[in-house]
């Protein structure tokens, strides 16, 4: 597969739930009340009920593994965390992410991701590198 800077790799939206948090909880072990109890949230100033910013972290990436078959190319990956995903009870909450590649090199390709919620980006400098 050749790279393009600007192409886009991939593109998905995934629709959580209140169920995909105790889900996580689950399987991660983190079991924070500020990711399913409401009182507690709003108890430490939150707007509602987050997602696990872990959970985010690995939903981006997913969209690019998927696209690309293969996580062992994966060399790096980093995101900074700017804005919590609020899960709604009734509604939940979708999670867009957008996969472009931003650089090139003889060994490499970065892929930067756009990661958003109702419109706001809730992930910044989210990049990984694969290798080629």
């Amino acid at each position: 597969m050749s790279y393009t800077v600007g192409d886009v790799i991939a593109e998905r939206t995934v629709h959580l739930t209140r169920e995909s948090l105790v889900r996580y909880a689950g399987a991660s072990g983190d079991f924070n009340p500020i990711h399913y109890r409401d009182d507690v949230a709003a108890s430490v100033g939150l707007p509602g009920v987050l997602a696990h910013g872990m959970l985010t972290m690995g939903l981006a990436s997913s969209v690019v593994v998927a696209a690309l078959g293969d996580s062992s190319k994966i060399t790096d990956y980093g995101v900074r965390f700017t804005r919590p995903v609020v899960v709604d009870p009734q509604g939940g909450a979708d999670v867009s992410v957008l996969a472009k590649v931003g650089a090139v090199d003889e060994q490499s390709v970065r892929i930067d991701l756009t990661v958003k919620h109702a419109d706001t980006t809730v992930l910044v400098k989210a990049q990984l590198r694969v290798a080629l």
